[in-house]
């Protein structure tokens, strides 16, 4: 659509000429995101105050412009894409950890903190905010706010939304909004905290979150336990999560994805593993410690063909580097990928194993699967040339076929990445007609003129 120069000036006026760009080269830069899909927008603005966001939407109100917010770009769905041209919002100079309350475990942050370093200071203080997605040491908070993100902890503790107490945020009229509390409880009027949480940044801006923190656990200890099977190593997934015992992590990689991280592993593999299962344990050393014995003596029952137990940090942190490595050294296997974030219940694991197993001999396609097997969350990757015209074919059914196997089951097409532009086609056949209107009703509600990241969840 193109941006007039009195429109640009005007936003230059809001943020300083510094902050405000139209070179080709940040106009690229910001036309993508982990999806490699690219769209260019008009512009790209950084403002540093919840003030200039308002200002900037007012104007872009005004004059219809499409407004797009982005953290670090490392959604998965093409949430952060300018599909429809317009202003690209970055946060990244909104980045203060305004305060960290240790009596009342709460922290105040800026939407464009990157996550790691949330964790770092809470634990400097004592404290913990569990949320930690693979790409914690690159997306900030104000991304994770917006995709709903969760991680490996998930499993015991939650996802973002269970840590998010209140907001503040911009909503598309320029309007200032404070949504939620900064107490352990609060019931007062609709919960418009977790409708904006989740919401894949159609609703509102967000310029400072509230977090709820937890005191950090004394003891953390980590297993990684082999299986000469993938199917054997899904079973005893479900049916570790049937004791008292909670985990805060049971992650698992299959074959393939053992055989990419070799490298980044500080022990030898048994031969005969096919799978791997990574459990994390916390809180008090005594009961850490027998809780670890519990888990060992069940997985050898179970059919482990091995297990070793973490000897301190550095060994656990070599094994989540490992883990957190699969996603860029897939491209060894081909040079593009879908990645789907599907989740079906725990007790359907084994057999959404065995499904995408046979959706791989069907397509001809490698399919790599990974993720958090306790609580069901599967990272199916179909790796795939997309200039190969038959490939993107194949690819394109074997997507249509997980997703239709994940609903069969109980499943969700998405449990961390979002929808997006990549999952628009899908939604209908999870979620009713009368539902989809109503969000479209609350979307209109926010938004009536649709400049707020337009093009996205629903096509």
């Amino acid at each position: 659509m193109g941006l007039s120069p009195a429109t640009l000036r005007s936003l230059e006026k809001i943020v300083g000429k510094k902050y405000l760009t139209t070179q080709k080269e940040e106009l690229l830069c910001h036309s993508y995101d982990a999806t490699g899909q690219s769209f260019l927008p008009d512009a790209v603005i950084f403002p540093e105050t919840r003030e200039e966001v308002a200002n900037i939407f007012k104007l872009a109100s005004q004059k219809k412009i499409p407004i797009i917010p982005r953290g670090s770009g490392s959604g998965m769905t093409g949430g952060a894409i300018p599909v429809q041209g317009g202003v690209v919002l970055v946060t990244s100079r909104m980045n203060r950890i305004i305060e960290i309350d240790e009596e009342n475990f709460i922290a105040r942050v800026e939407p464009g903190v990157v996550v790691s370093k949330i964790h770092s200071a809470c634990e400097a203080r004592g404290l913990f905010y569990p949320p930690d997605p693979a790409s914690s040491s690159v997306c900030t908070i104000g991304g994770n706010v917006g995709e709903c993100a969760g991680g490996p902890r998930a499993v015991k503790y939650g996802v973002t939304r269970d840590y998010v107490l209140g907001l503040t945020a911009v909503i598309p009229s320029g309007e200032i909004i404070k949504t939620g509390v900064s107490t352990a409880k609060g019931v007062a009027g609709y919960d418009l905290t977790r409708l904006i949480v989740g919401s894949e940044g159609t609703l509102a801006v967000v310029t400072e979150v509230i977090l709820k923190l937890l005191p950090k656990p004394r003891a953390v200890k980590t297993l990684a336990v082999f299986f000469d099977s993938m199917e054997k190593a899904a079973k005893t997934v479900s049916s570790v999560m049937k004791q008292a015992i909670i985990p805060r992590c049971v992650e698992y990689m299959d074959e393939a994805s053992i055989n990419l991280v070799r490298e980044f592993l500080s022990f030898e593999l048994p031969k005969t593993t096919r799978a791997l299962l990574i459990l994390e344990l916390d809180g008090h050393e005594d009961q850490v410690e027998k809780e670890a014995e519990q888990i060992k003596g069940f997985c050898h029952r179970a059919g482990a063909i091995d297990l070793l137990v973490a000897a301190d940090q550095a060994e656990a942190q070599k094994l989540w580097e490992a883990r957190k490595a699969l996603s860029p050294v897939l491209y060894k296997i081909a040079p593009n990928k879908i990645n789907e974030d599907i989740v079906v219940p725990i007790s359907k694991i084994s057999e959404m194993v065995e499904i995408t197993g046979n959706i791989q001999k069907e397509s001809g396609l490698t399919v790599v699967s990974f993720g958090h097997a306790g609580d069901g969350n599967i990272h199916c990757n179909i790796m795939y040339d997309k200039k190969d015209k038959d490939q993107a074919k194949r690819a394109e059914k074997a997507v249509d076929d997980l997703f239709r196997a994940t609903l069969e089951l109980g499943g969700t097409i998405t449990g961390e990445h979002g929808v997006g532009i990549t999952k628009m086609k899908y939604l209908p056949s999870e979620i009713g007609s009368i539902e989809l209107e109503i969000m479209k009703e609350i979307k209109k509600v926010f938004d009536p003129d649709s400049i707020l990241n337009p093009g996205k969840i629903f096509s």
